[in-house]
């Protein structure tokens, strides 16, 4: 069984934001594999189904961003799941928008949500797909720019790095990383 995580924000405010890359592509998912995510449980919503043949679970943890890692931690011990088949998505300043970058392991570099993540889970070793959001031209903005409302003009960009990231996932569970990542990367 695949768990596949979107990191974010609760929706009802943080919806139409920049940080809620994650979650985005897990409601494509959800939208495309018919998975209802209506269960409220582990500090997160979530839905079980099928994907390419696959049992998954698809998760929002509910904790804010910031300490997202007890939400996984939580549904990884319940259900057991092997690391090798988690997934985590979310959003990235350091890759412009549009652009989707998958890697097998690594560390949190400055993203708040995935040092909760590695801080959980103790250890760097699971699968994860950044989406690009790009830099504020200010750095004293980040803050602003990853929670505040996103112009027009850039929704389009960030939608093509969801729909990237949908599909990436549904490559890795079809054909493994290693191919996703010449695909996508």
């Amino acid at each position: 069984m695949y768990l596949i995580v979107g990191l974010g924000n609760p929706e009802q405010d943080y919806g139409g934001t920049r940080h809620n890359m994650g979650f985005n592509t897990i409601n494509k998912l959800a939208k495309q594999y018919d998975i209802p995510i209506t269960k409220n449980k582990f500090k997160g919503l979530y839905g079980m189904g099928t994907i390419e043949g696959e049992k998954v679970i698809l998760l929002k943890p509910q904790t804010f961003m910031n300490l997202s890692g007890e939400s996984i931690q939580e549904m990884i011990q319940f259900y057991k799941i092997e690391m090798e088949n988690l997934m985590v998505i979310y959003d990235d300043i350091d890759i412009e928008p549009g652009i989707i970058k998958i890697r097998k392991a690594g560390g949190a570099g400055t993203h708040n949500g995935m040092k909760s993540v590695l801080q959980a889970l103790n250890t760097q070793n699971f699968k994860r797909i950044r989406v690009g959001i790009g830099k504020p031209k200010n750095k004293e903005d980040l803050v602003e720019y990853v929670l505040g409302a996103i112009p027009e003009e850039e929704k389009s960009k960030l939608d093509k790095g969801t729909e990237l990231a949908k599909e990436a996932v549904i490559e890795m569970i079809k054909n493994g990383i290693d191919i996703a990542m010449n695909q996508f990367n």
